[in-house]
C-alpha cells in the first residue's frame, strides 16, 4: 500500500527539491506552505509521516509538533524535522517535543531516502501491531478496547465541530439457550454470521464492534438518528433471514437494537461516551422487554 508524506515547508524550493529527491519511493507526497495549513491537511489525509520545517513565518515548527502531538487523530504521526541549523540544542528541543528523527538541509539524497524509508517501515510496523490489537479474534470486528477509544474520540469531535453521532447496541436474542441447546461451536457460527452482516451493512466511516459477549455496538459519525434506525432495522432483517443449521435443522437467530445519539441529550453538558452507552444499553433492554427481535429508539434525556 502507498503511503502518505505530508511537507510542510514555506519555501517552493524546499518542495520541488523533496520532490525530486524523493521520487524513487513509493509514496504519495502532498505539501503545505506553512504551519497552519499543514496541521490541518494532517487531520483531515492522516500521512503515514510529516516532515517539518524548524522555521516558518505563521508558527515555528516546535510548536506544530506541539499540536499535532497534542491531538488525539495525529499524535502517533511520526514527524522529521527538516531544518539548516545543525545546533544540537534545536535537536534535543525537536525530540522532547516528539520528533523521531532531524535532516539537515541541503539534504544529502542517500540519506535522506534512508531516513524516510526507516521512519516509514516503523510506522507501517507500527500500524500493524496496533491494528492487530484491536480485532475480535472471533468476528473479526473491532474489539470492546478500539470501541472505547473511538467511542470517546468521536465525542471529542462531535462537541468541537457539533456534527451528528449515533450509536447501534445490539445484542444476540437467547444466545444462552443456543449456547446450551446447540452447544459452543454453534454458538460461536452465530457469532461470526452477526460480525460478517455488520460489516457488510457498515460503511467506511462506521465503527462496528464486538462489544462483550454476544453483544455488539455501532458508532456511526456524520449520522442522524433516522439513518441509523434505517440500518439497524436493515441488520435486524439480515439477522433474521440467516439459515444457520444444526443438525441438519434451520435454527432461528434474532437480535434486539437500541438506537441513541446526541441529538437525543438534552443538556449538551451531559453528552458523553457514557452517556451514549447507558442510553443504547437502556433501549436495547426496552427492545428485550417489549418482545425481542426489534429496534428501538432511546427516549430524550
Amino acid at each position: 500500500m502507498t503511503q502518505k508524506i505530508l511537507a510542510i515547508d514555506d519555501s517552493p524550493e524546499i518542495h520541488q527539491l523533496l520532490k525530486v529527491r524523493l521520487k524513487n519511493l513509493d509514496i504519495e507526497l502532498t505539501h503545505a506552505m506553512s504551519g497552519d495549513d499543514g496541521f490541518m491537511q494532517a487531520c483531515s489525509s492522516q500521512p503515514d509521516l510529516i516532515l517539518l520545517d524548524v522555521v516558518m513565518p505563521d508558527s515555528s515548527g516546535f510548536d506544530i509538533c506541539q499540536r499535532l502531538k497534542s491531538e488525539s487523530d495525529t499524535q502517533n504521526i511520526p514527524v522529521i524535522f527538516i531544518t539548516a541549523a545543525s545546533d544540537v540544542e534545536q535537536k534535543v528541543r525537536g525530540f522532547e517535543v516528539g520528533a523521531v528523527d532531524y535532516i539537515q538541509k541541503p539534504f544529502d539524497p542517500a540519506e535522506l531516502n534512508a531516513r524516510v524509508r526507516a521512519a516509514l517501515r516503523t510506522k507501517r510496523y507500527q500500524d500493524m501491531l496496533a491494528h492487530r490489537a484491536m480485532i475480535d479474534g472471533l468476528t473479526g470486528l473491532w474489539n470492546r478496547t478500539h470501541f472505547d477509544q473511538r467511542l470517546h474520540e468521536e465525542v471529542a469531535a462531535t462537541q468541537r465541530y457539533d456534527r451528528p453521532l449515533t450509536l447501534i447496541f445490539l445484542d444476540a436474542d437467547r444466545f444462552k439457550s443456543l449456547n446450551d441447546t446447540h452447544g459452543h461451536p454453534f454458538g460461536d457460527q452465530v457469532l461470526q454470521a452477526l460480525g460478517e452482516i455488520l460489516h457488510s451493512n457498515a460503511r467506511t466511516s462506521d465503527w462496528p464492534c464486538r462489544y462483550g459477549g454476544e453483544e455488539f455496538a455501532i458508532i456511526l459519525r456524520e449520522t442522524d438518528q433516522a439513518g441509523a434506525m434505517i440500518l439497524a432495522e436493515r441488520i435486524r432483517q439480515n439477522i433474521e433471514a440467516l439459515q444457520l443449521r444444526n443438525s441438519g435443522q434451520v435454527v432461528p437467530v434474532t437480535a434486539s437494537f437500541g438506537v441513541t445519539g446526541n441529538t437525543l441529550c438534552m443538556n449538551p453538558c451531559d453528552f458523553s461516551a457514557e452517556w451514549l452507552v447507558e442510553s443504547a444499553d437502556e433501549a436495547m433492554y426496552e427492545a428485550k422487554r417489549t418482545g425481542r427481535n426489534r429496534v428501538c429508539a432511546a427516549k430524550c434525556s
